[in-house]
């Protein structure tokens, strides 16, 4: 039996609050792969519902996986919602808010789609709110194979170790200003931005596409697996500090 530290990830989850609902006051959803994905790496996938103390939640984990979900309000940069936006419920994006701002600056952090956009905008940054109005932008939706472009030195490259990887996209939003720290790294042939990471942090991601659903790909179980060790080193370093 492998005596390797399983560090906590923490999944937050795609909300429904609904109060009017006697019986179930709302939903919580999270797509099955996810949580493999992160077993798989050799991690514990924890579910974190928008109402937990995410004060409490970042004193326990060892990292952050931010899955994909539906559209953020984009009063949250500034904007307008366009007519195509479906919105989350705003409790999601104000819990991941939340951890964010309670968590360790060192805590290892992987958004994936919506995740990659919450990353970029929760750090002052902006979305193209509808792809199919930028021409020739509009071929990213419904998991067509696609090839991306990764930047050399940095750290979404080191993860991979591929100058050019593939994936399937399932977004109709995407990264349009960058936030603050924040770097473009990974783009798609028709120059949509795929990947972003921080300059400032030894380990925040964001991938546009969906690594979950290519779990045998050689280039997802680095991603997953680099992100995992990534967080059992910070759990091994928290322990050391006691």
């Amino acid at each position: 039996m492998s005596t390797k530290l399983k560090p906590l990830i923490a999944i937050t989850v795609e909300s429904k609050h609904d109060p009017d609902d006697a019986r179930t006051r709302g939903k919580i959803d999270l797509n099955w792969n996810y949580a493999q994905a992160i077993a798989d790496a050799g991690g514990v996938p924890l579910v974190i519902p928008p109402v937990a103390d995410m004060s409490e939640v970042a004193g326990l984990i060892d990292g952050w996986l931010i899955p994909g979900g539906r559209d953020i309000d984009a009063a949250n940069f500034g904007e307008e919602n366009h007519p195509a936006c479906e919105l989350q419920d705003p409790s999601r994006y104000a819990a991941e808010k939340a951890l964010f701002e309670a968590a360790d600056p060192n805590l290892p952090i992987l958004g994936i789609c919506y995740g990659c956009q919450f990353l970029n905008v929760v750090r002052g940054g902006s979305l193209i709110q509808h792809l199919p109005d930028v021409p020739g932008a509009d071929i990213h939706t419904g998991g067509p194979r696609q090839e991306y472009e990764v930047s050399d030195r940095s750290k979404l490259r080191e993860v991979v170790q591929e100058d050019r990887i593939s994936g399937v996209s399932y977004h109709h939003q995407a990264i349009k200003k960058p936030g603050g720290n924040i770097q473009i790294v990974a783009k798609s042939t028709d120059g949509t931005i795929e990947a972003i990471e921080a300059t400032d942090r030894p380990w925040l991601i964001g991938v546009q596409w969906h690594p979950e659903r290519t779990l045998e790909s050689p280039e997802s179980i680095r991603l997953f697996a680099k992100f995992v060790d990534s967080a059992r080193s910070y759990a091994l370093r928290r322990q050391r500090s006691r």
